[in-house]
């Protein structure tokens, strides 16, 4: 069981609820303002697929660089600058006059939003509980549910879609600002059990510091952190539950009408249903891990998750598949905030930043590469096979977080690079890993 953090700040807390909120918001908006973006630009529909890439790379490079940057710039200074440059982007989205200009801002927009995810994720990871951490990631799912009802009532009140991405750049631009002016609190606010200790016989500078000026830091190689297997064995796992998540909310709608004969109203309440489930777990469950402890949560939810795909893949009546899709979705609900909140667990709290930014990364790497997949071996067979894959992922994860639970959390010793030249050491003080970005 994790242990239990310090009470995080009203304000911060607060602000890392609407952080989350606005992470989706950007990502409700494209399906519905695509048909008239694409009569505007001339362009076909499937032109779509030119933003998506672009904000999944800039999404996945600005991810993993967070993890690797984090301790040096400060996570204040890092969601300041990453929640400005989305705003600029989305603001670039509002005015842009050809398709390729818009493909530009949506990498910079990815840029900015995989930054916020991997900040806002690792220090929550260590400043939030399990209850707060899953109900950051349900705001999240809340902002991708406003996101499609603000371009809609643009849409609906004769406005251009230009409209929706302004509205929302301008509320960036406001988040950014609380931000810039709680850039310090964010260093205050983490509680002084998630400060990493030095390794046994490390040196402890007092030339570098951390981004507050003053703690002496260790600075820690980067091989040291990609040579963890516990690192390793977790990009996979957030890669695959990503995947399931995103699988079974892409292809139900098809699912439901072509394999179970519902109509497409019906059908669209359904995969309604199954986004609603998610968010109402996170909101339910955060509670139970809480009192439970996030290990039993967490495997259990991942049980869950394989019984949801069973019911989906068992050949019947629509409404068994409509229930595994609600199971699949409650079940999963607590699984991602917890693998974040347990990562200091597995691979140690000095890599723990690094490989957060690492796993968001490779969950952005599995929710773009898996479904795809999935797409094509359904083209080349039948929607039927959806509940089968979904079952196979499911219990690939289940091997994987068993594997890495039975593995010890600790790697090989971390090795302190040498202090600057000419500053003497010293042993005493609280100090604060930091990436050494060679």
């Amino acid at each position: 069981m994790s242990p239990t953090p310090a009470r995080p700040r009203a304000s911060l807390l607060l602000l890392a609820y609407l952080a989350f909120v606005s992470l989706g918001l950007p990502d409700g908006l494209l399906g519905v303002a695509w048909p008239s973006i694409r009569s505007d630009f001339g362009v076909p529909t499937e032109a779509v697929g030119w933003v998506l890439t672009a904000g999944t790379v800039g999404y996945l490079t600005s991810s993993v660089l967070a993890g690797f940057t984090l301790a040096r710039v400060g996570v204040g200074a890092l969601l300041a600058g990453s929640t400005v440059l989305a705003s600029l982007a989305l603001t670039g989205y509002s005015v842009s006059p050809v398709l390729a200009v818009l493909v530009g801002c949506a990498l910079l927009l990815g840029l900015g939003s995989g930054a916020v995810d991997s900040g806002l994720n690792a220090y929550a990871a260590g400043a939030f509980g399990a209850r707060h951490m899953n109900w950051l990631h349900a705001f999240f799912g809340l902002g991708v549910a406003i996101g499609p009802l603000i371009m809609t009532g643009v849409l609906s009140a004769g406005l251009a879609w230009r409209w929706g991405y302004g509205i929302v750049a301008a509320a960036q631009l406001v988040l950014a600002a609380a931000f810039v002016l709680t850039v310090r609190a964010w260093h205050r606010g983490v509680p002084a059990s998630t400060e990493a200790s030095a390794p046994a016989g490390a040196a402890v500078a007092t030339g570098p510091t951390s981004a507050d000026g003053a703690t002496p830091v260790v600075r820690i190689p980067i091989r040291d952190t990609l040579r963890l297997p516990a690192v390793w064995s977790g990009l996979l796992a957030f890669a695959l539950y990503v995947a399931i998540e995103v699988s079974a909310g892409l292809w139900a709608f098809l699912l439901l009408t072509e394999g179970r004969g519902l109509s497409a109203a019906l059908a669209g309440g359904c995969v309604s249903a199954y986004w609603g489930s998610l968010f109402v777990g996170r909101v339910v469950q955060g509670v139970v891990a809480e009192r439970l402890g996030a290990g039993l949560v967490l495997r259990v939810s991942l049980v869950g998750m394989a019984v949801g795909a069973a019911l989906i893949a068992v050949p019947g009546p629509a409404v068994l598949a409509v229930l595994g899709l609600v199971v699949v979705g409650f079940a999963a609900a607590p699984v991602f905030p917890l693998l974040t909140l347990t990562t200091a667990e597995r691979v140690g709290t000095a890599h723990a930043d690094r490989a957060i930014g690492l796993q968001i990364g490779a969950s952005g790497l599995g929710a773009a590469l898996v479904p795809a997949g999935l797409g094509v071996l359904i083209g080349n067979t039948s929607v039927q096979v959806l509940g089968s894959a979904l079952l196979v992922l499911a219990l690939a994860l289940i091997a994987l977080h068993e594997w890495g639970a039975r593995r010890p959390t600790a790697g090989p010793p971390v090795q302190a690079l040498p202090a600057q030249v000419g500053r003497e050491t010293q042993t005493s003080g609280p100090v604060r890993p930091v990436v050494d970005g060679r």
